[in-house]
């Protein structure tokens, strides 16, 4: 049972960072799950600080996830109207179908926001929406290093308990 759990927990290690770009999978969150399944064999001792302040990391990259787009589009001067925009574009490009929906959404839906705010300054939108496509990017480089951070954190306990995974009692 502990091989199962050894791969399957390091395949969600490896899911976290492919999950740091897609947005249908949390990707931190995906890779704490799989150093949840390390400690959860029987070989590994179950590290409850570790697992608690690894997870309050995850939760907490994946609440903020949902804002760094919008405070992208407010620090290039966006308005609330690009904000709100910035939020609605993201849904949709979640929800949409279109390859890189989840980046073209949040761009369009604060440009769309700003149009809407000042339809005479087509200048000030389009840097409102390049906000919100560098928030996005700064969303998902964050993700990303966080999830490798994780598969890192499995790799260094695997190889702390390696001897003792792989000892076979009969």
């Amino acid at each position: 049972m502990d091989i199962f759990l050894l791969i399957i927990g390091f395949l969600f290690a490896l899911l976290g960072i492919i999950g740091s770009f897609l947005p249908v999978l949390p990707g931190p969150f995906t890779s704490w799950i799989g150093l949840l399944l390390l400690h959860l064999t029987n070989s590994v001792p179950m590290n409850w600080t570790f697992l608690g302040i690894t997870l309050a990391i995850a939760l907490i990259i994946w609440v903020i996830d949902y804002f760094i787009p919008a405070m992208g589009t407010k620090k290039f001067g966006g308005t609330r109207y690009g904000v709100i925009g910035t939020m609605v574009g993201l849904v949709i490009g979640l929800l949409s179908p279109i390859p890189f929906g989840i980046i073209i959404g949040p761009f369009i839906g604060a440009y769309i926001g700003e149009m809407i705010n000042d339809s005479k300054n087509s200048g000030k939108a389009l840097k409102a929406a390049f906000g919100s496509l560098l928030g996005f990017l700064t969303s998902a480089f964050l993700k990303f290093i966080t999830a490798v951070i994780f598969t890192g954190l499995y790799l260094v306990k695997f190889w702390e308990y390696k001897d003792v995974l792989f000892t076979f009692s009969s």
